[in-house]
């Protein structure tokens, strides 16, 4: 069932939503060299129990998923690019991390994923991390009482295809609030004027993701961690965002913030 929030509701949310940005602005800054992704999970938890939030991932079993994800972070590197379950891997120059982080507080969930460079990048991954925030800036555009989702998704889409790059449509955004996965999906693709007609108060998570090559997916031994099938490298960028009579609100939103300490 599709729920759509109150004033008050949204407001409610809005606790959830700084502390998701909170911890991936932390987060971000950890990205180095040497760092282990087990690393970056502990920091994650940590600020979970300093806040007293609930992660939505540790104890998080969907059909796909081969056991409980154990983590409370995705960690996908250079071709993972979903789903990452963290392990005893160091990041290296040259590597892209994307996190991904989803947390309840006070019975409200947000969800925010983003992709960071580790040393310096190759210019590939620059180009296709600008691509994935210009397609999650028109997402978030688009997502305006009386369209639909299907305009959310041609955002998306279009810019992502506009670049040069294929898009897969196996995994996307969806609905966000008491649980980290509600109605409606919202996929990186489709056609404008199809699909739910978007009004106040529906609460959505963002997502665009891509890979360089074509597309393709496949399961990693792990049991969680999607790579791309012909090794090519991805990104991942992701926002909770309100509808609102007013415009879209984002909910994770990260300007401004500073890191903790």
């Amino acid at each position: 069932m599709i729920e759509l929030r109150s004033t008050a509701e949204i407001d409610a949310m809005r606790p959830a939503g700084r502390f998701v940005a909170e911890v991936l602005t932390e987060l971000a800054t950890h990205v180095a060299p040497g760092v282990s992704l087990l690393d970056l999970d502990r920091v994650a938890h940590a600020m979970i129990r300093e806040r007293g939030a609930a992660s939505c991932y540790i104890d998080y079993h969907p059909s796909f998923g081969a056991r409980p994800f154990g983590k409370v972070l995705c960690t996908s590197v250079n071709d993972a690019v979903l789903h990452g379950l963290p392990h005893d891997y160091r990041l290296r120059d040259g590597d892209n991390v994307s996190l991904d982080f989803a947390a309840e507080v006070d019975g409200w969930v947000a969800d925010s994923a983003i992709t960071c460079f580790v040393g310096t990048p190759p210019g590939v991954d620059v180009h296709m991390r600008e691509t994935a925030e210009r397609a999650l800036a028109a997402g978030i555009a688009a997502a305006v009482p009386g369209n639909r989702i299907g305009d959310i998704s041609a955002a998306i889409g279009d810019t992502i295809n506009d670049a040069g790059y294929a898009v897969n449509t196996s995994f996307g955004g969806h609905g966000v609030g008491h649980t980290m996965h509600q109605p409606p999906d919202v996929p990186n693709w489709g056609e404008p004027g199809r699909g739910l007609q978007l009004r106040a108060g529906l609460v959505v998570a963002i997502e665009p993701w891509f890979l360089a090559g074509d597309g393709s997916i496949r399961m990693d031994r792990d049991g969680w961690t999607i790579r791309s099938g012909d090794r090519t490298r991805g990104v991942h960028v992701e926002h909770t965002v309100a509808i609102t009579a007013d415009g879209p609100v984002v909910l994770t939103d990260r300007s401004g913030l500073s890191p903790a300490g």
